[in-house]
C-alpha cells in the first residue's frame, strides 16, 4: 500500500503569463518525467497540447501530471490564468490539498491573480509562493513581496532572495541555511553551485533569518517565547516543523524567487513542496452533505479502508473517448469495481483507469485514497458528482459554478450539420459547467453561453477544429435581468365556471424587491385559515415559474420578494391549479405596477497601459459607462480598475491596443447586476420586439 504522507496533490495558478506552465515544465524535467523541455513560446509545453492552447500561448484546460521528487509523489494540475476560465482553477483548488501561487517578477500581484488568491482562500488551501521572472526587465522581488501583502491581505514568509536582478540574476540565497545557490549560463537546472552569501548580501541574508523565525515560531507559542527570552537557538529541524505548521494553519505563505524560464530556484521550491505543503491525510476531511447539499456532519476520512468516496472535478473528451478526472477522498477502487453515482443514482462500472503523465497516460489497475486519477469511458458523470461505494451511497460538497453572463446565436454552415453541431456541443458542455446551451423556442435557434467573449470564441474555433464543425456567429447578447423597485399590494381572483366543478382561487399578497442576490422569496402571514395552508406550495410554484420571464422585455427576474397576507377559498371549486393559476395571474398583473426596470451585467475590469496612454483608457472607459475605482502606477505602466457593463466591452482588446500602440492588456470578470439608464433600457426593449418580430 502506498504511503500516503509520501503523496502531494498541487496546483499552480496564477494570472495570465506570469509562467504557470513553464514552471510546470521545469517541475517535470527536475523530476525525470520529460526529458526535453517544450517551451510555451514556441507552442511545445507538454501540458499545453490542445491546438488553442499552443497558438495563443495560454492555458484553457487545466492539465494533470504525476511525477516524484525526493521518493514523494507529486499530482501536479496546471491550471488557467485567464479570467474566462477561471472555473477550471475553481475546481482543481476544490480538489488539491496544496498550491504554489506564481507571480512575474515585473507583473507582480495581477487581477487574475487575486481572483485565484481568493478561490483558494475559499478552499482552504495552503500555498506556497514563487515570484517567477527575475531574469526580466524591471523585475522587483521585494515590490512583489510587498503587493502580496498589500493586495492580498496575505503573510509572505520570505524563504530565497534573490542574487542580482534583471540580466544578471544568477541565483537564490537560501535563508534558513544561510547558503548561497548560483546557476551557470548554461540554463541547465542541475548546473549551479552552493557558496557562501556574497559578502554585500550578508546582513540583508541575517535580518531576513531573524523575521523568518520569528514569523514561523508564532506556529508553537512555547518555542516562540523560549526564543524570545533568548532561552534557545531552534534547531532548523524545529523551524521547518513550525513552517509546515504555519503553511498548513494558512498563517503564512512560504515564498520563493528564480527563474523558471532560465532553470534557476526550481530545486528550492521542489523540497518545499515536500518539506511544508500537506499530505492528503493533513488536511481537513471533505464534509458530506444530503441531497439538499446539507452538511451531515460526516466526513470523507482519507483512509484507504473506508468506504469509497471520490468526486469527478474534470470531464474531458480526446481520442481514446471520455476521460472523467477523479479525485479519490477515501477507500480504494480497482478496475471492474462496479461503483454509484449518488447525484443520478445510477452506477458504473470501472473500465480503464489511467494516470495522467498530461498527454501520455499509464494504466492502473488500482488506486487509493489520495490518488488523482482519469477513469475512461463513464457514461453519466458531469462534473461535481460523487461517486462512491454502492453500499454506502454519500454526497461531497457540490461545486458552485458562476452563471453565463453572454451569449451568441450560432447554427451550421452545412445543412446537414445539425446533428454532427449537437453531439460536439453536448461533448464540450460536459467538460466546462459555465458553456451552457439552449435551443430558443420560437426561433429554434442554437444559443452557446459563457463567462466572456474569448471564452466563446475558443469554444467556436474547438468545435471547427477539433469536431470540424463550422458554425456561422451571430452577434454577442448580454444575459440582461429584469427586477422591482417598489413594494405594492395587490389582489387577484382566478375564477372559471364550466360545467360541472369550477375553479376558484383568491389571494391578497405584497410583492416587494428583495436583497440583492437573494433571488425569489416567498413567505405567507394568512390567519384565519382563509387560504387553507396546503394551497401555499401551489401560490409560491405559480410565483416562482414566472420568473423566468419578466415585464419589461421577457428576461429572467431577480430579487423579488412575495408575501401572501390574505385571500378567498370555495370548499368546492378551489384547488391546487386554480391556486397556481391565481399567483401567476397576479404576478403579471403586479409586476409592471412596481416599478419593473431591466438590469445588465456589470464587469470588473482590470486595465494596464503605458502610462502615456493612461488618459486615452480613462476616457474611453468613461465613454463606456464605466466608473473609475482605483488607480495603481507600476514599474512599467498604469493598473486601472473600473466597473463597466458589459454591453460596452465588445471587442474592447482591438480598441485597446489601438489606443496604447498595441501594450495594453485587460481581464475582465462578472461583478453584479445594475439598473441599466433607460436610454440603454429603452435600446434592448427595441432589439427584443425587433427578434420577436422576426421569429
Amino acid at each position: 500500500m502506498a504511503d500516503l504522507s509520501k503523496y502531494r496533490n498541487i496546483g499552480i495558478f496564477a494570472h495570465v503569463d506570469a509562467g504557470k506552465t513553464t514552471t510546470t515544465e521545469r517541475i517535470l524535467k527536475l523530476t525525470g518525467m520529460i526529458h526535453k523541455i517544450g517551451e510555451v513560446h514556441d507552442g511545445e509545453s507538454t501540458t499545453d497540447f490542445m491546438e488553442q492552447e499552443a497558438e495563443r500561448g495560454i492555458t484553457i484546460q487545466s492539465a494533470a501530471v504525476t511525477c516524484e521528487w525526493k521518493k514523494h509523489r507529486f499530482n501536479v494540475i496546471d491550471t488557467p490564468g485567464h479570467v474566462d476560465f477561471t472555473v477550471e482553477v475553481y475546481r482543481s483548488l476544490k480538489v488539491l490539498d496544496g498550491g504554489i501561487g506564481v507571480f512575474c517578477g515585473s507583473g507582480g500581484v495581477e487581477p487574475q491573480s487575486e481572483t485565484n488568491w481568493r478561490y483558494a482562500n475559499e478552499s482552504k488551501v495552503a500555498r506556497l509562493i514563487f515570484v517567477n521572472k527575475l531574469d526580466r526587465l524591471g523585475a522587483n522581488f521585494f515590490r512583489v513581496k510587498d503587493q502580496v501583502q498589500k493586495v492580498l491581505g496575505a503573510n509572505p514568509l520570505v524563504m530565497t532572495l534573490p542574487i542580482g536582478e534583471e540580466d544578471n540574476f544568477v541565483g537564490v540565497v537560501d535563508v534558513l541555511s544561510q547558503k548561497a545557490y548560483v546557476w551557470d549560463d548554461s540554463g541547465q537546472p542541475e548546473n549551479y553551485e552552493v557558496q557562501d552569501i556574497p559578502a554585500d548580501m550578508v546582513d540583508q541574508a541575517a535580518e531576513y533569518r531573524e523575521m523568518l523565525i520569528e514569523t514561523a515560531l508564532e506556529a508553537d507559542e512555547d518555542l516562540l517565547m523560549e526564543y524570545l527570552e533568548g532561552e534557545l537557538e531552534p534547531t532548523e529541524e524545529q523551524i521547518k516543523a513550525c513552517i509546515r505548521k504555519g503553511t498548513n494553519e494558512l498563517l503564512f505563505f512560504p515564498t520563493y524567487c528564480g527563474s523558471a524560464f532560465k532553470n534557476k530556484g526550481m530545486q528550492l521550491l521542489l523540497d518545499a513542496v515536500v518539506d511544508y505543503l500537506p499530505s492528503p491525510t493533513e488536511v481537513p476531511p471533505q464534509p458530506l452533505t444530503d441531497e439538499e447539499g446539507e452538511p451531515t456532519g460526516d466526513f470523507a476520512l482519507v483512509d484507504p479502508e473506508e468506504p469509497f468516496r471520490a468526486l469527478a472535478f474534470k470531464i474531458m473528451d480526446d481520442r481514446f473517448g471520455a476521460l472523467t478526472f477523479v479525485r479519490i477522498y477515501s477507500g480504494r477502487i480497482k478496475k471492474g469495481d462496479t461503483i454509484l453515482n449518488s447525484f443520478t443514482g445510477k452506477t458504473e462500472r470501472v473500465g480503464r483507469m489511467v494516470e495522467m503523465q498530461a498527454e501520455d497516460r499509464t494504466e492502473l489497475s488500482e488506486a487509493q485514497a489520495g490518488d488523482i486519477l482519469a477513469i475512461v469511458g463513464m457514461k453519466n458523470v458531469q462534473t461535481g458528482h460523487t461517486l462512491c461505494d454502492v453500499k454506502q451511497p454519500c454526497t461531497l460538497e457540490a461545486m458552485v459554478f458562476p452563471e453565463p453572463v453572454i451569449s451568441i446565436a450560432v447554427s451550421p454552415k452545412e445543412k446537414g450539420g445539425a446533428e454532427k453541431m449537437g453531439i460536439a456541443i453536448g461533448k464540450m458542455v460536459a467538460e466546462d459547467p459555465t458553456f451552457q446551451v439552449e435551443t430558443d423556442e420560437d426561433s429554434g435557434e442554437t444559443i452557446l453561453k459563457g463567462m466572456g467573449e474569448l471564452h466563446l470564441d475558443i469554444k467556436v474555433d474547438i468545435l471547427k477544429r477539433t469536431y470540424g464543425v463550422d458554425l456561422v456567429v451571430g452577434k454577442p447578447q448580454v444575459a440582461y435581468r429584469e427586477t422591482i423597485t417598489q413594494e405594492i399590494e395587490d389582489s387577484y381572483t382566478h375564477k372559471k365556471q364550466s360545467g360541472g366543478s369550477g375553479q376558484f382561487g383568491k389571494i391578497d399578497y405584497r410583492i416587494k424587491p428583495g436583497e440583492p442576490n437573494s433571488g425569489f422569496k416567498f413567505s405567507s402571514t394568512v390567519v384565519g385559515g382563509n387560504v387553507p395552508k396546503e394551497f401555499f406550495p401551489a401560490i409560491e410554484k405559480g410565483f416562482a415559474g414566472m420568473m423566468e420571464e419578466g415585464p419589461v422585455a421577457g428576461f429572467p427576474v431577480l430579487d423579488v420578494e412575495v408575501e401572501l397576507f390574505d385571500g378567498g377559498f370555495h370548499a368546492v371549486d378551489s384547488s391546487a391549479v386554480a391556486f397556481e393559476i391565481a399567483a401567476k395571474g397576479a404576478f403579471r398583473q403586479s409586476m409592471p405596477k412596481a416599478g419593473a426596470q431591466l438590469l445588465e451585467p456589470m464587469m470588473k475590469v482590470d486595465v494596464f497601459t503605458p502610462e502615456d496612454h493612461v488618459g486615452d483608457v480613462i476616457g474611453d472607459l468613461n465613454r463606456r459607462r464605466g466608473m473609475i475605482k482605483d488607480q495603481e502606477a507600476g514599474n512599467t505602466g498604469v493598473r486601472i480598475k473600473a466597473d463597466v457593463p458589459l454591453s460596452e466591452m465588445f471587442g474592447y482588446i482591438g480598441h485597446l491596443r489601438t489606443i496604447t500602440s498595441g501594450r495594453g492588456q485587460f481581464s475582465m470578470e462578472f461583478s453584479h447586476y445594475a439598473a441599466a439608464p433607460q436610454n440603454v433600457a429603452d435600446q434592448v426593449i427595441a432589439e427584443v420586439k425587433e427578434r420577436n418580430e422576426k421569429k
